[in-house]
């Protein structure tokens, strides 16, 4: 793939990301220039997702949110504004990015990922972002990444605790492996603050950048939970099922 030279005022904008240990300088830079990633929902964790990865400068994000911004939104999805409240979410977010960083490609998506469009969306990028609420658009694009080979970092939050790995076709289990059913607790509406949704965000973000650019160690069948609640963290490991629907033998 040929990747464009940077410009300098893209060297002057990443210049102190440049020399992060194995990142590899312009090298590195070049790569997520050339990448693409699909954001599904810019909400609390998207968002936070979202502008990690244009401050790094990924070259293209694709972003999946349907729906107007709500008041109850506003506690934690960072990309949204009082003054946007009953507009659509997903062309403010696309806004507020193309401000932060105009070197690089918005897609603003006015749908939240299904059956219907997961196929789409999924094959349009190098790689996705999970930060859905909804666990019928997770498995979707589970079973979508899956399917075209796409690499998917998982990313959830509930309460005071918030959770992070990547699935890799192929290599690792997948969504379905670590849960074959909707938890029954889970509901629409959960219990959140923006500073949990936005520390799990940015790990999130940085899964996907280490996995684009090629360097450090990726959460490959482990499973970071991050308690922001008893200040800890830990790393559970994972198992891929071979009898699993999506992804198994």
């Amino acid at each position: 793939m040929n990747i464009a030279a940077l410009t300098d005022a893209e060297r002057a904008q990443y210049e102190w990301q440049l020399d992060v240990e194995g990142f590899g300088g312009e090298a590195g830079q070049r790569k997520l220039k050339g990448a693409s990633v699909l954001i599904s929902r810019c909400g609390g964790i998207g968002g936070s997702v979202a502008w990690q990865l244009a401050s790094a400068g990924v070259g293209r994000l694709v972003l999946a949110h349907g729906g107007n911004v709500k008041p109850s939104d506003l506690n934690r999805q960072t990309l949204m504004g009082h003054d946007w409240i009953g507009k659509p979410r997903v062309e403010h977010a696309a806004s507020r990015l193309r401000a932060l960083n105009p070197h690089i490609e918005i897609v603003a998506v006015p749908e939240n990922s299904s059956d219907a469009n997961a196929a789409r969306l999924v094959g349009s990028v190098d790689l996705v972002v999970d930060a859905a609420p909804l666990f019928e658009e997770r498995y979707a694009m589970n079973r979508a990444a899956a399917r075209l080979g796409k690499p998917m970092v998982e990313s959830a939050m509930y309460g005071m605790e918030g959770y992070c790995t990547t699935f890799v076709p192929g290599k690792t289990c997948c969504l379905a492996c670590l849960c074959p059913e909707k938890p029954d607790y889970w509901k629409r509406k959960f219990p959140v603050f923006g500073a949990v949704s936005a520390a799990i965000g940015s790990i999130a973000a940085m899964e996907a950048i280490k996995i684009l650019a090629g360097f450090g160690s990726p959460l490959l069948d482990r499973m970071l939970v991050l308690d922001l609640g008893a200040g800890s963290c830990r790393i559970q490991n994972l198992r891929r099922d071979p009898r699993c629907p999506v992804c198994g033998n």
